[in-house]
């Protein structure tokens, strides 16, 4: 098939162009030569292409920054969602789309999960753009798998895990969130979750993290350990460390509509940061190193 990829120089764009090349036909774009709230950008780059598979990996993830950003958060988060939507009803294409734990309020007692029939109850401005842009896909079409993942982490960009790396090389006392609770996912194992609905035309709504889960506290530690990187954690509560965005105290997912379709192949999240640290260790230290 051919798949056209949207942001695919992100941190799951990067990780989906390595799980699906030599498998499928290929293509992608990012900003700056791709606007995916632009109807024009969007049409120069996948008329070119005629996409069977449209795979949205582009968002405005930076959750604080929406705060203040609200009008670019919205064109990425639900107009560029709503045009991929509309192509995709017009080519006959099948759009997935990427979407959030912060649709949910995160205020349900741990460790009970949210599952996909749960009403959404964004308290951000970057969970309500998602929430947006989940509503305008299902409107616009009915060719749509989308996949609401959480806590990701990766190789290639920035995330919690390389910071964590990066300031206890650098010798730091660090204070760790020990009270918000969600489920770690490896952008890798996610992009073999998309390959997945991909090879089986699945659609519907899906969430599609690692299984069980954990605080950002004992991540880090866990992390960190497998590392084999001293470190100076300490646990905190939220309210030691305020943010512009309210987070959710439970981000824990539950997979179940893809386990009854036949189809997750997501792992435990501990078993994944094991497999990441044996890969990619030594690049990991080494960008961490470079980046004091």
């Amino acid at each position: 098939m051919k798949v056209y990829i949207t942001g695919c120089r992100g941190q799951l764009g990067f990780d989906l162009l390595d799980v699906l090349k030599g498998k499928h036909e290929l293509a992608g774009g990012d900003l700056p030569e791709l606007d995916i709230a632009d109807a024009s950008s969007l049409a120069t780059a996948l008329d070119a292409f005629r996409p069977d598979v449209i795979i949205n990996a582009a968002a405005f993830t930076r959750v604080d920054a929406c705060e203040t950003e609200r009008d670019a958060a919205h064109r990425a988060n639900a107009v560029g969602p709503r045009l991929l939507a509309e192509y995709t009803e017009r080519c006959g294409a099948l759009l997935v789309h990427v979407s959030t734990d912060y649709v949910f309020d995160g205020r349900r007692p741990v460790p009970q999960p949210y599952v996909e029939t749960d009403p959404v109850g964004p308290t951000s401005a970057y969970g309500i753009t998602k929430v947006e842009g989940e509503k305008a896909v299902a409107a616009a079409t009915r060719r749509f798998a989308i996949l609401r993942t959480a806590w990701l982490y990766g190789v290639h960009g920035n995330n919690f895990l390389k910071t964590m790396l990066r300031l206890s090389l650098q010798g730091k006392a660090l204070k760790v969130v020990n009270d918000q609770h969600g489920s770690p996912t490896w952008s890798w194992r996610l992009a073999r979750q998309i390959d997945k609905v991909i090879d089986h035309g699945a659609r519907g709504l899906y969430h599609a993290t690692a299984e069980g889960h954990c605080t950002w506290f004992e991540l880090a530690r866990y992390f960190l350990e497998r590392m084999g990187v001293p470190h100076k954690l300490s646990p905190c509560g939220t309210e030691e460390y305020p943010t512009p965005a309210r987070r959710p105290a439970n981000s824990i997912l539950e997979n179940a509509a893809l386990k009854r379709a036949g189809l997750n192949v997501m792992a435990p999240w501990a078993e994944d940061v094991d497999e990441f640290v044996k890969r990619y260790r030594e690049r990991l230290l080494d960008e961490a190193g470079r980046a004091k």
